[in-house]
């Protein structure tokens, strides 16, 4: 299982690390604004596609495989980064490493799964979430240091060359679980899970908590030019969210996921998120933007293992590919209209934060009057 926790890290730094860097590269082979755009969109479009497919080949052909070789494909995507010469061939390179990356996380959450069919499920939940936590901790710092140092080629050379390794590491340490006939024949041809509620109410938390990182993403820069503050604060408020998710993940707390009811857990961190936004936009100090990311940072972690938990809980091991699948398309499919609903509302950072706070609140109540329904 720790081998998991580690290929999670290592999947989460490909994407964390080329985000402070991808821009100014696209910029330097003389993309305009929009094509810039475009080079970032594209990779979570295609990462969702990837998502959904993964799922469904994970059910069929077993995580073991999936993950093995999108691992190694990935990895050697991320190579030829080092040959693109101009934005057109960078779109593309964008497209096909989002592709192959959006097999990696569905799998290696359902291989996850099947090795533990247990009432830890949560506590397994929030060790995954605590790994990605600490990839968005350290992949924009590796990904500008190892740039600004030595050169962005060896950024990716270093990104390439682990994903290669853990990929082929995979192929010894991941075991395959065999998936009998019935199973491929009947449980495994359709989507009947997405209409269980339960499942239904996670898909709509964690594309609202993704929303939200999405605004968050592009409206803190905004905040801290409005409140005149230096812009290398920025990433310091962005690891106080991190470093608060992970010690809710990994102290005792994560006990709360397998003792409490998760949709009551996931109406509890969206509020969380939604006063955290709404206290974004009102802040007018940065001790005041340091209290709104604690609280943004317990939402996260409220949320993102009782979700997946539910996941977890409500498939089995022939449809939980497919379940993951969405479940990560939620993921991409929520950064992507975050950061378009930002860029709709213009430049203002209240106005942004505002708005976010509202679309998650209300929404919140209505998932709790259907949940009560």
């Amino acid at each position: 299982m720790i081998f998991m926790y580690i290929l999670l890290v290592v999947a989460f730094i490909d994407m964390f690390s080329q985000l402070p860097v991808i821009a100014p590269f696209a910029a330097s082979l003389g993309a305009t604004p929009i094509v810039v755009g475009s080079v970032i969109a594209v990779y979570s479009f295609s990462n969702m596609l990837g998502n959904v497919l993964s799922g469904i080949w994970v059910d069929k052909f077993g995580s073991k495989r999936i993950l093995a070789s999108s691992m190694i494909l990935a990895g050697v995507l991320v190579f030829f980064y080092t040959y693109v010469t101009n934005p057109t061939q960078l779109i593309a390179i964008r497209f096909f490493h989002g592709f192959a990356a959006g097999f990696i996380v569905p799998a290696a959450f359902a291989a996850i799964g099947r090795n533990d069919d247990s009432d830890s499920n949560g506590k397994t939940m929030s060790h995954s979430g605590a790994a990605i936590g600490i990839a968005a901790i350290i992949g924009p710092a590796l990904g500008a240091i190892i740039s600004s140092r030595l050169g962005i080629e060896w950024l990716f050379y270093s990104v390439s060359l682990a994903m290669v390794l853990v990929g082929l590491i995979s192929l010894v340490l991941i075991k395959s679980l065999p998936l009998t006939k019935k199973s491929i024949t009947q449980e495994n041809v359709g989507f009947s899970f997405i209409k269980n509620p339960a499942i239904q109410f996670s898909y709509v938390a964690i594309f609202l908590l993704l929303l939200m990182q999405g605004l968050l993403t592009y409206a803190m820069p905004l905040k801290v030019e409005e409140l005149n503050l230096q812009q290398e604060m920025t990433g310091i408020y962005f690891s106080v969210f991190g470093i608060v998710a992970i010690l809710f993940f990994v102290l005792p707390s994560n006990r709360i996921f397998d003792r409490f009811n998760n949709k009551r857990l996931m109406f509890t961190g969206l509020m969380f998120i939604s006063l955290s936004i709404l206290g974004l936009g009102l802040s007018t100090s940065s001790i005041e933007i340091f209290i709104a990311m604690i609280f943004y940072g317990i939402g996260f972690a409220l949320l993102f293992p009782s979700t997946s938990t539910t996941i977890m809980k409500d498939t089995n091991s022939q449809n939980r590919g497919k379940a993951f699948g969405i479940y990560y398309a939620s993921f991409s499919l929520g950064v992507i209209s975050g950061a378009f609903l930002a860029g709709l509302l213009g430049t203002s950072a209240t106005l942004i934060f505002t708005v976010g706070a509202a679309i998650v609140f209300v929404s919140s109540i209505l998932m709790l009057l259907v949940a009560k329904n």
